[in-house]
């Protein structure tokens, strides 16, 4: 059975390319993002492609008042909620970062505390259903605080340990939770940045993301070697990772 999808952050790299394979196997979509025009120009693109149905809202995650607004819309649009796919994500200039409060403040509201709170209250609603699915993109970043983005990398590694925690919970409710962790990701966010190797492209990682869900992965690393790169890099020693320039 395929269940309405809400896809928040839906008009990043990674999101469209997996809207795309979402409808492709016959989910109807609610899109939740702040670009009104990306939305509206995705939401035909795949109605015309697909024909699902294809809604949107505009939506700010940072925005804590207006969750319930948004799910609302999509039960009454949709007649309810099947899974959700968070994507939303903001990178900020981790030199810059260090000096200012307000960008630190909004790298970890869109990374973490709007997407937990968001995460929270979809629970409940899946949790009642008894069943269902939430896909969080988070990061590799988010495996081991490096002083090159560190609040970035904090607040994927929070995400990453309140989607377990879901996990945990759910599972007997027959909710399936997937963390995702992709690598180093060719999008906007990451164009022009130093030290990028290995890069994906977003279909790659959207055809990774529907092998995962039907496989009900725990924890997808995508591109797969990012598993063995990351369990390396936690397995450094402290006294030697603080001496590292990364």
């Amino acid at each position: 059975m395929t269940e309405p999808v809400l896809i928040v952050g839906a008009t990043s790299a990674i999101a469209r390319a997996l809207s795309r394979k979402l409808a492709a196997a016959g989910h109807d979509l609610y899109l939740a993002a702040r670009d009104t025009d990306e939305l509206r120009r995705l939401c035909a693109d795949l109605h015309t492609r697909y024909r699902v149905h294809v809604a949107f809202s505009v939506f700010d995650i940072e925005d804590t008042a207006s969750h319930d607004m948004l799910l609302a819309a999509v039960d009454e649009t949709l007649g309810g909620l099947g899974g959700i796919v968070l994507a939303s994500g903001a990178l900020g200039d981790g030199a810059r970062i260090r000096e200012d409060d307000a960008m630190a403040a909004h790298v970890l509201a869109v990374n973490f505390t709007g997407p937990a709170l968001l995460l929270g209250r979809c629970a409940r609603m899946l949790e009642a259903k008894g069943h269902g699915f939430i896909i969080g993109i988070t990061s590799v970043a988010g495996d081991r605080g490096r002083q090159s983005n560190y609040t970035y990398g904090a607040a994927k590694g929070g995400l990453a340990l309140y989607l377990q925690g879901l996990r945990n919970r759910l599972y007997r409710a027959g909710v399936h939770v997937m963390t995702v962790k992709p690598g180093f990701v060719d999008t906007a966010m990451t164009y022009g940045l130093p030290g990028m190797f290995l890069v994906a492209s977003p279909e790659d990682i959207a055809t990774d993301i529907m092998r995962g869900l039907k496989r009900r992965r725990n924890v997808l690393y995508t591109p797969w070697f990012w598993f063995g790169i990351m369990w390396i890099i936690r397995h450094i020693p402290e006294r030697i990772f603080k001496r590292l320039s990364l």
